[in-house]
């Protein structure tokens, strides 16, 4: 997490010179792909894709394709190996491809109603006898839980923190089974009564909502989160500078302005679950998830009997003070808002 840190920071710096020097001759782009993280099927997400990749294909006047890998992970992977150069991305899995790909946020997802984030939920079957996380935490041992992917904001990290971490429950040892998936096919799991309970969020719980109306009745809300920023899109930092502006342009001005405005609208609100136009974003909308995933850790060494005292009080105070530096990193960008 250190290299997490060091790499935002060197991004506010970068954000804050980057017109500041002369531009160099343009470096060749022959291509872009752009990577999407799996939180549904991937037929339904390239389909709700493709009319935004081939806009921008036409826009910068370069071949533009579309990735998805199983995982979260794969799209990581590939950006790190430059096999993508643009991505979306949960909070969680862009502070990965922040500290192991070059990445670097550049705007950011708007929820359709124009909502500031989204919130993660836990939910049930309608005919499940829990109403509550108590209920969930009372009968563990007896209940299979479908999980997020690890990479997933809403899905993994803000579950474990608010949650089982709050409770000091390890939900491989506390429930009877736990299996990772997508915000869709955990959703579906419930309504199947494959697992008792699921994590996911209210983005998908909507997109899921319409296109099937009928499952979504057998599926209700015990937990919802504190808000949750809204999902960034990041690129490599070694883009070249004008490809960058023209790119940032073409995600800034998408269903705001021109001919095609209403066209474009309609495109965003079939991406993912319902976008509205992009919002201009930097590396610093990590921070609050980055402070949670610290205090995750923080509080997984604490609970972990199997670490010596003195091992424990080592890897606490590390934690404690890569949480300094993130805080004073925080503190850096307020003097340039």
């Amino acid at each position: 997490m250190k290299k997490v840190v060091h790499a935002l920071i060197l991004g506010l710096i970068a954000a804050v010179v980057l017109w500041a020097g002369a531009a160099s001759a343009e470096e060749e782009l022959k291509e872009l792909t752009i990577g999407i993280i799996p939180t549904e099927s991937s037929s339904s997400a390239m389909k709700g894709f493709e009319p935004f990749r081939a806009d921008m294909e036409k826009a910068l006047g370069i071949p533009v394709k579309l990735f998805m890998a199983p995982d979260y992970a794969g799209v990581i992977e590939g950006m790190r190996f430059n096999k993508v150069q643009i991505a979306w991305f949960g909070n969680k899995s862009a502070i990965e491809a922040v500290n192991r790909a070059d990445g670097e946020v550049f705007v950011q997802t708007v929820d359709v109603s124009g909502n500031p984030g989204y919130w993660s939920l836990i939910v049930v079957h309608k005919d499940s006898p829990f109403n509550s996380i108590d209920d969930i935490i009372q009968n563990g041992k007896t209940l299979t839980f479908g999980n997020g992917d690890p990479n997933s904001t809403s899905g993994y990290l803000i579950p474990t923190y608010y949650v089982w971490g709050q409770n000091g429950i390890d939900p491989a040892k506390h429930f009877k089974l736990v299996r990772n998936a997508n915000h869709e096919t955990n959703l579906m799991a419930v309504a199947n009564k494959q697992v008792d309970f699921a994590t996911n969020n209210t983005e998908n719980w909507d997109k899921f909502s319409k296109a099937h109306p009928e499952m979504i009745k057998n599926v209700r809300i015990v937990w919802k989160s504190p808000l949750i920023p809204s999902d960034p899109m990041v690129w490599r930092k070694d883009l070249p500078k004008e490809w960058k502006s023209k790119i940032k342009g073409f995600f800034l001005a998408y269903g705001r302005i021109g001919a095609n405005k209403d066209k474009e609208l309609a495109v965003l609100k079939e991406m993912s679950s319902g976008w509205a136009p992009f919002q201009d974003s930097s590396n610093h909308q990590l921070l609050p998830i980055m402070e949670i995933n610290y205090a995750k850790d923080r509080m997984k060494i604490q609970n972990n009997d199997a670490i010596a005292a003195e091992a424990k009080a080592t890897k606490v105070a590390e934690i404690d003070k890569q949480l300094g530096e993130l805080q004073a990193y925080g503190k850096l960008i307020q003097k340039f808002n």
